[in-house]
């Protein structure tokens, strides 16, 4: 233990501190000089003051010893203590940048490594708060964090949704539990000018998907007059807000049954009418409307993450370049496709790629590109924060030989 801190000292191996440097939060297992500073002495999800290999301090992490990715840097100051205050005074800058961006408490509240808090989401529901723990550390401090968010919003409640491979990853079981207060069946969300119902218990991830707010108010401009196909509809995040903006027709496709009673009541609610729900997996169903010889002139395909790990990654950019081939089918001429991936370990030019072969067969074009709203900020050193990416795809149109020759 350093002299200078209350926290016990993991030193690096010579060279090994170069990422931590450069700017980047993470250190792996194999980075550890474990002959100095045995990893098997530190107590799991503990805070540990991270020196190089000549005994600088480089700052304080997160550790968990079980995992390759085994320390999560929270601040590059080795002094500061990591407490309520420190968290309080973590969410409070996060709060301040969303307030500035956002006239409504609807948004990602802290967007883990982009708000120096790695291992935490916390989406916001204007009175309510639902929090995602992805790291051993961030699951232990829950009771600190709990304390330092009542202190600052004084929510009406605090859930608790934690799930999914990053905790397996930590030896985390997923944990579904009121933190504080009361967290009624149904959350609201008011976005693009759209009231939804969100159900924060059962649903995806915290229950809604911020990070395609932006991406589907640019849609709108599209929608007027067109028939939509939703390929990944879920709540009617895309679906509604392009019916609303004046679509003819929308067809809302997804594999969840309760997620379809969700997204048909916040079509109710909103006033939508004529929205066609169909309920099965997106491939089949993008194969029978293809045989059925429908058509659309806006199609939005936006998968879950189909490369979880690096080992997907073959058959995982195989589904989205079939994805794309059978929207683009289904696409009329003058149409507009908008083609997202949620997955980090799929690079934007690995999927413009996958698109780019399933273009061969027309003649398309890039018009646009979205990416994560501002309330998932993005660390720069991290690029592994910048998971979202997206683009517009317009379909050429054919002209008759007439009009090409007066153009």
């Amino acid at each position: 233990m350093s002299s200078a801190s209350p926290y016990p000292v993991l030193r690096l191996r010579p060279k090994e501190d170069r990422r931590l440097r450069a700017g980047h939060l993470w250190v792996y297992s194999n980075e550890i000089d474990v002959q100095k500073t045995p990893l098997t002495a530190v107590t799991p999800g503990s805070v540990c003051r991270m020196e190089d290999a000549q005994g600088k301090a480089l700052g304080l992490a997160h550790v968990n010893p079980h995992t390759l990715l085994c320390a999560r840097l929270l601040s590059r100051d080795p002094h500061v203590s990591i407490d309520e205050g420190f968290y309080r005074t973590r969410l409070q800058q996060a709060l301040r940048m969303r307030e500035r961006l956002f006239t409504a408490p609807f948004y990602r509240l802290v967007h883990g490594e982009g708000d120096g808090l790695p291992g935490l989401v916390i989406d916001r529901y204007e009175d309510h708060l639902v929090l995602q723990a992805g790291s051993l550390g961030m699951d232990r401090d829950l009771p600190l964090i709990t304390a330092a968010l009542q202190g600052l919003l004084r929510p009406a409640g605090i859930l608790l949704k934690a799930s999914g491979a990053a905790r397996r990853l930590e030896g985390l079981e997923d944990r579904v539990e009121v933190l504080f207060g009361h967290i009624p069946e149904r959350l609201e969300v008011w976005e693009n000018d759209c009231l939804f119902q969100v159900d924060p218990r059962g649903g995806q991830k915290t229950g809604w998907f911020y990070d395609h707010r932006a991406n589907r108010r640019r849609l709108r401009d599209f929608a007027q007059g067109r028939r939509v196909l939703d390929c990944f509809a879920y709540l009617g995040g895309f679906a509604i807000p392009l019916a609303k903006a004046g679509a003819s027709a929308v067809t809302a496709v997804d594999s969840s049954a309760p997620a379809l009673a969700i997204l048909e009541e916040n079509a109710r609610r909103n006033e939508v009418e004529g929205l066609r729900s169909i309920h099965g997996d997106a491939m089949e169903t993008l194969h029978h409307l293809r045989d059925r010889g429908e058509q659309f002139d806006l199609i939005v395909l936006d998968p879950p993450a189909l490369i979880k790990s690096k080992k997907d990654f073959k058959e995982g950019s195989i589904a989205y370049r079939r994805f794309n081939d059978m929207a683009m089918r289904l696409l009329t001429p003058g149409g507009i496709l908008f083609s997202a991936s949620c997955s980090h370990h799929l690079s934007r030019e690995t999927l413009l790629s996958q698109i780019a072969f399933a273009a061969q067969r027309g003649d398309y074009q890039i018009i646009g590109e979205g990416s994560q709203d501002m309330d998932h900020p993005v660390h720069p050193a991290v690029p592994e924060s910048n998971y979202l990416k997206g683009f517009f795809i317009h379909r050429r149109e054919e002209l008759p030989e007439e009009a090409e020759k007066t153009v």
